[in-house]
C-alpha cells in the first residue's frame, strides 16, 4: 500500500532516545510499495536535473560524495506529495517536540558505484536558522548494506562546539573525526533495511563511507524545522547563500513563512 500521511507511533522511549543521542533509526516507517512509487519518480528526477559532468577520478572529496538535486518537490508533482506527507511530518514534529515543523529544503542524495565518502559535518553549519529545532529525515529508496555507505552518526555529539564552523571537506573529516574519538564519542554505523528511516538533529556530527558496491545509493532527504523557526542573522558566507536560495524573502528576525517553506504538519 503507498501511504505517506498516515501517523506513525512515536513512544516516549523513542522521544528520549532521539534527544539524548541526537538521532535515531526507525523501522518500518515506508512501506516497500511506498518506496518503489515514489523512488522511482525522485530517482529518475535526480538523474534528469544533475548537473556533475566532471569525472569521478578528477572530483573534489565532497563532489565524489554524492550528486544532489536539492527542492526536487518544486519539480514534480509526485516528489511533491512525497515531500510534503504527514507521516515522516509528524515523526518530525514529534521527535523535536514542537507543534508543527514547515519545510526547509528537500534534497535527493545519489552515491554512484565508487562514490566517495561523505565527509564528518554537522548539517546546521549552512543554515541561518536561529534555534536548534531542525531535524533531517535520511530516506533510503533501496536497503543500504555496509559496502553502499549508510549514514553514520556520532551519538550524543549534538551539543558539542568544536566542528560547528566546518563545511563539508577533508579537513572535516579529519578534524571532527579525531575530536570526537578523542572525546569518546561512539559512531554509530549501520545497516538501513528498507522501509528504514533516520532523523538527526541540524548539530549531530555524521558521516558517510564510500560506495563500494556496484549499486547506486539513492536517497531522499527531507530538512524540517519548526513550524515557527526564525531567520538569523547569518554567520558564514555558506548561510547567506542558504537564506537566499531556500527561504527567499524572510526577514531576520522574523518567522520564516515562505511559499518555499510550507507547514508540513501541525498538531
Amino acid at each position: 500500500m503507498v501511504d505517506i500521511n498516515s501517523p506513525y507511533p512515536i513512544t516516549a522511549e523513542h522521544v528520549e532516545q532521539f534527544t539524548r543521542d541526537g538521532f535515531i533509526q526507525l523501522r518500518n516507517v515506508l512501506s516497500a510499495e511506498t518506496l518503489q512509487h515514489y523512488g522511482e519518480v525522485i530517482t529518475r528526477k535526480t538523474i534528469e536535473l544533475n548537473t556533475q559532468t566532471v569525472p569521478m577520478e578528477e572530483r573534489s572529496t565532497y563532489d565524489r560524495a554524492f550528486l544532489q538535486v536539492m527542492n526536487l518537490w518544486r519539480e514534480d508533482a509526485t516528489v511533491k506529495d512525497f515531500v510534503l506527507g504527514q507521516r515522516l511530518g509528524q515523526i518530525a514534529a514529534a521527535l523535536l517536540g514542537v507543534r508543527g515543523v514547515r519545510l526547509y529544503h528537500d534534497q535527493s542524495l545519489y552515491k554512484e558505484p565508487g562514490g566517495g565518502i561523505t565527509p564528518a559535518h554537522a548539517d546546521q553549519y549552512y543554515w541561518p536558522l536561529a534555534s536548534d529545532r531542525t531535524v533531517t529525515a535520511w530516506i533510503p529508496l533501496q536497503k543500504v548494506p555496509m559496502n553502499m555507505g549508510p549514514l553514520a552518526f556520532f551519538a550524543g555529539s549534538q551539543g558539542v562546539e568544536f566542528g560547528r564552523d566546518l563545511g563539508i571537506s577533508d579537513e572535516s573529516e579529519r578534524a571532527i573525526t579525531a575530536n570526537m574519538e578523542a572525546s569518546g564519542f561512539e559512531i554509530i554505523n549501520e545497516p538501513f533495511d528498507l522501509g528504514d528511516v533516520s532523523f538527526h538533529l541540524g548539530w549531530t556530527f555524521h558521516r558517510a563511507g564510500p560506495n563500494i558496491s556496484e549499486t547506486p545509493r539513492s536517497v531522499m532527504t527531507i530538512i524540517y524545522m519548526d513550524e515557527d523557526m526564525v531567520l538569523k542573522y547569518p554567520e558564514n558566507h555558506m548561510q547567506v547563500n542558504d537564506w537566499n536560495a531556500w527561504c527567499p524573502g524572510a526577514e531576520v528576525g522574523e518567522i520564516i513563512h515562505t511559499e518555499l517553506n510550507p507547514v508540513i504538519y501541525s498538531a
